[in-house]
């Protein structure tokens, strides 16, 4: 059932950095900016490259492919926090179980399927949200939390809908590690022709309780299609994934403060747990759709 009311939630997209280097919100999500710069991101030495963000690329393109052969699904804590408009949001703490689309000849044997739990604020808390490719005609199936979900039934609604994109940046239908990856490789791209582009190294960061390297993009210049004017990807040591993003736009003033443009942390990740339909079918006993 869909029903088109003006003032009823604003569903998840996905996705998926005040200073140089700005401070993380480490009181609530535990996460420590690192410390050393370093000329490698791991113990081999790199290829030779010829330009900033060729290594860089090849991270990425490597956890991508790493990830596609050998990661079925997890589940982790999504902290996101978005900029819509002029408004920024605040941090958003969802619980989430993803199945990664796997292929084969062509053909999707295994759908992407995504369940949302909102934690907090209380606001939207107990907000459930379901999105599995290929099914429901391709629509979210969801209802709202906090004190409005009390009243609310829950409905079908498309990604891009209007109601399911109020407050968002992105579509549910983007959600995710790997779509996360495949994000960071099109803005990779794209920076790649932008003059004057850095890419700094930083190993031993922490998101929690994972050790990651920290790959810190700068684009000096504003130049038509460049989405970002900083920003750091934060790569899981042992899974080569990324599992915290954070963008700022350029300055209003040169020197000025740097602005939060989007920021995605993916906390407690699982992978491989052996989620099953029954994890992405809003008549699970244990959720609270019907």
């Amino acid at each position: 059932m869909t029903i088109p009311r003006r003032n009823f939630f604003a569903l998840i997209g996905t996705l998926a950095a005040t200073q140089a280097a700005p401070r993380l919100f480490a009181e609530e999500a535990e996460l420590v900016e690192p410390v050393h710069r370093v000329a490698n991101a791991a113990n081999a030495e790199p290829p030779p490259m010829t330009h900033p963000l060729d290594r860089a690329m090849e991270m990425a393109r490597y956890g991508l492919e790493k990830s596609r052969k050998q990661i079925d699904d997890y589940t982790a804590i999504l902290v996101k926090r978005e900029r819509v408009g002029d408004s920024l949001g605040g941090h958003e703490y969802i619980f989430a179980k993803v199945r990664n689309r796997k292929t084969s000849g062509g053909q999707i044997t295994q759908p992407l399927s995504v369940y949302l739990n909102f934690l907090k604020p209380s606001s939207v808390q107990g907000r459930e949200v379901i999105y599995v490719e290929n099914q429901n005609d391709g629509n979210i199936v969801a209802h709202e939390g906090g004190f409005k979900g009390k009243f609310l039934p829950t409905v079908t609604v498309p990604p891009t809908g209007m109601l399911a994109m109020r407050g968002q940046r992105y579509p549910m239908t983007e959600i995710g590690i790997e779509n996360l990856m495949v994000k960071l490789l099109e803005r990779g791209e794209q920076a790649k022709h932008c003059p004057g582009v850095t890419c700094e190294f930083r190993k031993n960061a922490r998101v929690k309780d994972r050790t990651c390297t920290v790959l810190h993009v700068t684009q000096p210049v504003k130049t038509p299609g460049a989405e970002f004017h900083q920003a750091q990807v934060f790569m899981d040591d042992a899974h080569n994934i990324p599992i915290r993003y954070v963008a700022y736009d350029w300055p209003s003033r040169p020197g000025g403060e740097l602005n939060v443009i989007e920021e995605y942390t993916y906390l407690d990740v699982k992978v491989n747990v052996g989620l099953t339909d029954a994890d992405f079918d809003p008549k699970n006993s244990k959720y609270n759709f019907y």
